[in-house]
């Protein structure tokens, strides 16, 4: 499908000068996106480029079956242009996001509010959706909560126990990562990435270094690339396992959250062996890496590997043996699967959805291109599928690493990556724990940074998260939102 489409096509981790990318006017973008969505593209990116007063609205699709992405631009325009979200749903966000930030209206736009703001800087000022009835009633949780975490506000519109609607107010910690990064690389650019998502570290590095490899016409070492590939799947072993204990917990099966919270330690420490850092931080260069792993320290890590996959691996069968787990676990939370395609819907939620969507196979860069991990699918939608793929996803993961660190690549951890060149427009999709990480540089005559777009797998996946509370009860919202466990800072950008 992607040969016939009239957008300019490039591979994943590739660049093109800005002026090979094809343009319309806002309205004819806006149909010719629709089109190829209709004929199975998905929509990774939508945002717009300041240029003189007015913008140009950019579009990446990814035709994931031909492991090929597409761009096009409209020419520069301001005041309004008629909605994508009309006919495909995936575009609300995006739209509402391009509104707040550059003024443009997407006519016919059904729920057009801020998505970071609204008055006196506030998101729960806003106005919520509000459903009728003698019987209905609103519940309002957060932004502060009960708990070491993130600010959100969750507004659920209630009859009885039964959740007819839940809305998401995001945007409390909005710390202008975008804006800031505007006329780089800075001295400071790579710690901003390291920090998109603090959990997601490794993803956003590795997305952040390939863009500029990109813009420079350089590749990383082989070596690099599979130090890369490490540090990847070690920060996906630790989020999914602390996961799988948190959701234990939130059922009160104390024995798994017990065991996961310290394995997710253990996880956690196999980044530091290589980087001085449980996050991840300061391994990922342009170029490579900053550390190497010379043979010793990759037999201790194997060695420990190992180990902490057998714990695991215990602590899951007690998870899925127990019938209270289970009958808490299913049939709750459910997304359908058309539905998780038409909200664009990414990660392991898709996987969870019986969606195969996974960067590592759809669009392989980097080492994932030579040695890929299994794509893990479940079809149930709800929060056991969710769990399940987490388990698996821990399986196939751990295996992986098993057999790399036991055939190390040789060579170069590191080479020098040129300025980023002029006028060009270069995408990295990494996929990340929770899902699909985007970045998409934009360099101006001198090659700076003209904009700098991130759009972290939460921004997808919040939608799908609120879709999965109707109809539950809401006290069901814990195990849900757990199930999702999806970014706050990732999102507020």
């Amino acid at each position: 499908m992607s040969a016939e489409t009239p957008f300019a096509l490039l591979a994943n981790a590739a660049s093109l000068p800005w002026s090979d990318v094809p343009e319309w006017p806002a309205a004819d973008l806006v149909r010719a996106t629709a089109r190829e969505l209709d004929r199975g593209a998905r929509l990774c990116a939508w945002f717009g480029v300041p240029e003189h007063g007015a913008v140009r609205l950019v579009a990446l699709l990814a035709f994931d079956a031909d492991n090929t992405l597409a761009v096009g631009r409209s020419t520069p325009f301001t005041g309004s242009y008629p909605s994508l979200t009309v006919t495909h749903a995936q575009a609300q966000l995006f739209e509402r996001e391009l509104w707040e930030q550059h003024g443009v209206t997407p006519i016919g736009h059904p729920w057009l509010k801020p998505v970071r703001r609204t008055a006196a800087g506030a998101p729960a000022n806003g106005e919520f959706f509000r459903v009728d009835g003698p019987e209905v009633h609103e519940v309002a949780v957060g932004p502060i909560h009960a708990g070491i975490i993130e600010p959100g506000h969750f507004r659920f519109q209630c009859a009885g126990e039964e959740v007819l609607h839940l809305e998401v107010a995001l945007g409390y910690q909005h710390r202008g990562v975008e804006t800031a990064l505007a006329g780089g690389p800075h001295r400071a650019t790579l710690s901003q990435m390291e920090t998109v998502a603090g959990d997601t570290t490794v993803a956003h590095a590795t997305a952040y270094a390939t863009v500029l490899e990109a813009l420079a016409g350089v590749e990383a070492p082989l070596r690099a690339q599979w130090l890369r590939a490490i540090a990847l799947e070690l920060e996906r072993l630790a989020n999914h396992t602390g996961d799988l204990g948190a959701l234990a917990n939130d059922v009160a099966f104390l024995p798994t959250s017990a065991a996961c919270g310290k394995i997710r330690g253990d996880f956690l420490n196999l980044t530091a062996l290589i980087c001085g850092n449980r996050f991840g931080r300061g391994l990922v260069r342009p170029g490579g890496c900053r550390y190497d792993l010379e043979a010793e320290r990759a037999a201790q890590l194997l060695q420990r590997l190992r180990v902490a996959l057998r714990d695991t691996e215990q602590a899951a069968a007690w998870l899925w043996d127990a019938a209270s787990v289970r009958s808490r676990f299913e049939n709750v939370g459910t997304v359908f699967s058309a539905q998780a395609t038409e909200i664009g819907l990414v990660g392991m939620a898709a996987r969870a959805c019986g969606l195969v969507r996974d960067v590592r196979y759809d669009h392989p860069a980097g080492w994932h291109r030579f040695a890929q991990v299994p794509v893990v699918v479940w079809p149930g939608g709800d929060v056991f599928a969710r769990a399940k793929v987490r388990s698996l996803e821990i399986q196939r993961s751990g295996e992986f690493l098993c057999e790399q660190l036991a055939a190390p690549v040789e060579g170069e951890h590191s080479v020098e990556s040129p300025p980023p060149a002029p006028d060009t427009l270069a995408v990295a999709l990494v996929e990340g724990w929770r899902g699909e990480v985007c970045h998409v540089a934009l360099t101006d005559a001198a090659g700076r940074f003209l904009r700098y777009k991130i759009i972290d797998p939460s921004f997808h996946n919040w939608t799908g998260m609120t879709l999965a509370l109707r109809g539950t009860a809401i006290s069901d919202f814990p195990i849900c939102n757990k199930s999702f466990n999806l970014s706050y800072c990732g999102f507020d950008l």
